[in-house]
């Protein structure tokens, strides 16, 4: 490492923590921190300069700690936004770096500059903070009548093996400075983590312990997207549940049509038709079992169609009566009302009009 502390004067130094060059120096306190994610960690040092170079009272006017940039353009960690709202200086050259995370494993240098135009001073080889979170591995479980029999080990690359922790279930602990192995019988959907002795707030990712029961689906459910009436152009949804283990897979059925419509746990209709009204079910099955829901009426509601009138006799003669009937495809059922051409009054309700007995004059020749 060469430094230009002066003009002229240049020095190669060999160095492991400590520097001192002309009185200028960085002591780090450590070298080597490995932490544990989660927590605030200190990095600390030292450093000196002379009281005078030349004429100049030598005054600090600036202290920067960082990971980015070099000696000439350092990054200040409080500038960098991976570290934003997480940086203190504290007194001395200290920095508390808090909520640490494994992407803060880094080289820290301490640097600082003076009122002189040479005094500025960067203490190398810096800290190496390596950052580690705590582990919980399952090495194996077993089950039982009582529960699952589980045996574990709780590990961070910052500790020892023989390092203290904290075994915690459901948020309480069950035992306290223990080794990092640990045995234990939980209930069904128990939830287990652990943290390393002096590190509590900062546990394992927690492992839940349950039994995976293998069962076949049960009797399947079949909802609608929306209740009330349907109405031809609506969209509709039907959904198929049933509890299984493994998951159920689910088929859709029409009544008393032989082929499925379609797979999956929904049947979509994006624009549902009066050809689509009838009973829908569904099947849900997995390798234990098949089983089938109960059916689902959808009554598509539609406008009438155009009328058609048909008569009752083939042939009109005077003295019969004779009867008209109207009808016109629509759900729900139309009402039907009678006129007579050029008469705004009408003739009567329902589907059928009977006209009585007849007469000759009723009718025209043409």
């Amino acid at each position: 490492l060469f430094i230009n502390m002066l003009p002229g004067l240049y020095i190669f130094v060999l160095f492991v923590d400590l520097i001192v060059i002309n009185g200028w120096s960085v002591t780090y306190s450590s070298s080597q921190i490995c932490t544990i994610k989660g927590s605030t960690v200190d990095l600390k040092c030292n450093y000196t300069h002379p009281d005078t170079v030349g004429d100049t009272v030598i005054e600090v006017r600036k202290l920067i700690w960082y990971t980015k940039g070099d000696n000439y353009a350092p990054v200040d960690l409080k500038d960098d936004q991976d570290y934003a709202g997480r940086i203190k200086y504290k007194h001395g050259c200290t920095v508390a770096i808090r909520d640490v995370r494994e992407s803060d494993s880094a080289v820290y240098k301490f640097r600082f500059i003076t009122n002189h135009q040479n005094g500025k001073y960067t203490g190398s080889p810096g800290v190496t903070l390596s950052v580690s979170a705590v582990e919980l591995q399952v090495i194996k479980w077993e089950h039982k009548q009582s529960g699952t029999l589980a045996e574990m080990t709780c590990k961070s690359k910052c500790l020892s093996d023989l390092h203290p922790y904290i075994w915690v279930k459901n948020g309480q602990d069950v035992l306290t400075q223990t080794s990092s192995s640990f045995s234990y019988t939980f209930s069904d959907a128990d939830r287990i983590s652990c943290a390393a002795a002096g590190h509590r707030n900062f546990p394992s990712p927690s492992v839940c312990m349950f039994i995976d029961v293998k069962y076949p689906p049960s009797f399947p459910i079949v909802s609608r997207s929306f209740s009330g009436e349907v109405v031809e152009g609506d969209s509709l949804t039907l959904a198929c549940s049933a509890d299984a283990n493994p998951a159920a897979t689910y088929t859709w059925y029409k009544e008393h049509e032989a082929n499925p419509l379609s797979k999956g746990p929904k049947l979509v209709f994006r624009s549902v038709q009066s050809s689509d009204s009838g009973k829908y079910f569904c099947a849900a099955e997995n390798v234990l079992k098949r089983m089938t829901s109960g059916s689902i009426l959808i009554d598509v509601e539609y406008a009438p169609n155009l009328p058609r009138i048909s008569l009752s006799a083939s042939e009109i003669m005077e003295g019969i009566s004779l009867t008209l009937s109207c009808s016109s495809d629509s759900n729900p059922a139309a009402n039907y009302t009678w006129f007579k051409e050029k008469e705004k009054m009408p003739q009567s309700s329902g589907q059928n009009l009977t006209i009585t007995n007849i007469e000759k004059s009723k009718c025209h020749a043409r």
